[in-house]
């Protein structure tokens, strides 16, 4: 359906498309960048709002906080102009406990008055395609440069030059096109992942509609390497069959891959860790790298719900907040620390 696409988009295609949407209708639009943060902070550098002249906005800059002067100023024409300049909230203890910003978090924002209308429908077609550019404003000159980016860039500023990066930063690689990949691939897509699903089976190819994620039918060991797994990467095995999940895993353990996970229960996990140790050429380290059963135990069960627990954890683990497994070197089994689900 239209209106679940729309709603699984990622965050800068719905600010872009709102940007896109409102100029055409007629309408003045300010674009807003969280160019730096200090302290506690609800939003990270690059995040991206809208705001229209009537106060509708698309995005977030602050989760609230600073979201209501901004539309006030809006209204009252006090981000007008045509060149790119910089607000601050939250510098003394006063304003930010006015704006609402925790534990006196301060925000730098960076205001374009005047964004360029065709130069964001070019970025909207690349981000559409799956591209990853990179966006500068420079405030000296006013002017405003789009490129070509990669895995592994960040938004960088200089108090002067802001560039953000847009489009997939993150990859999944997916083995089976079942159920629950097809709500893990829409719900990652929102995310800002690149998604990749691999599936030789016929049956199940034929039936594979999700707009965005690309679909192959070679051998998921052959993807693996073919795709070449990088630390922005996570690859999860969802098909239920040892001669498609066991391969893949195989060389997505060897790899640099910031994730790898395995559906299937807890006895069926152990099962596949003595067949990795067993039958491949894998260290005790490599094997306790994998998440099985995988995704956060929060009592799921249809495949919805399992989809929200694996990218729950893989998000943990992306952001550095997920436990850390702890290994017996004997026999390379994998435990929780001490008061973990």
């Amino acid at each position: 359906m239209t209106k679940t696409k729309e709603t699984m988009d990622s965050l800068d295609r719905q600010v872009l498309s709102a940007v896109l949407r409102w100029t055409q209708a007629g309408h003045k639009v300010a674009l807003v960048t969280v160019a730096r943060t200090w302290g506690s902070s609800p939003r990270p550098p690059g995040a991206w709002l809208a705001l229209r002249d009537d106060g509708m906005l698309q995005g977030s800059v602050s989760g609230g906080c600073v979201e209501g002067d901004l539309i006030e100023r809006m209204r009252g024409g006090a981000l007008g102009g045509q060149r790119p300049f910089v607000l601050t909230y939250g510098l003394g203890r006063d304003d930010a406990m006015r704006f609402g910003l925790p534990c006196g978090g301060t925000l730098e924002l960076l205001v374009e008055p005047a964004p360029d209308a065709a130069q964001l429908q070019a970025l909207a077609r690349h981000v559409a395609a799956g591209d990853l550019m990179r966006r500068t404003v420079d405030l000296d000159s006013g002017g405003v440069t789009h490129e070509g980016g990669r895995r592994g860039d960040v938004v960088r500023w200089s108090g002067s030059r802001l560039t953000t990066v847009h489009g997939p930063r993150w990859r999944l690689i997916v083995i089976g096109a079942g159920q629950v990949s097809r709500h893990l691939a829409e719900m990652a897509l929102s995310l800002d992942y690149e998604v990749i699903v691999c599936d030789p089976r016929e049956e199940y190819g034929r039936t594979w509609q999700v707009p965005g994620a690309v679909l192959r039918t070679d051998m998921p060991d052959d993807a693996v390497v073919a795709l070449r797994p990088d630390p922005h990467t996570a690859v999860v095995a969802l098909t239920h069959d040892p001669r498609l999940d066991d391969l893949a895993l195989l060389e997505a353990l060897k790899s640099p891959a910031f994730y790898v996970g395995a559906l299937g229960s807890r006895g069926n996990a152990d099962k596949r860790r003595a067949r990795l140790q067993q039958h491949f050429d894998l260290s005790v380290e490599e094997i306790a790298r994998l998440h099985g059963p995988v995704g956060l135990p929060i009592g799921s069960r249809t495949p919805p719900e399992i989809a929200v627990a694996i990218l729950a954890e893989l998000t943990a683990v992306k952001n550095g907040a997920a436990p850390v497994p702890v290994v017996d070197a004997a026999c390379g089994a994998e435990a929780m620390p001490a008061g973990a689900a």
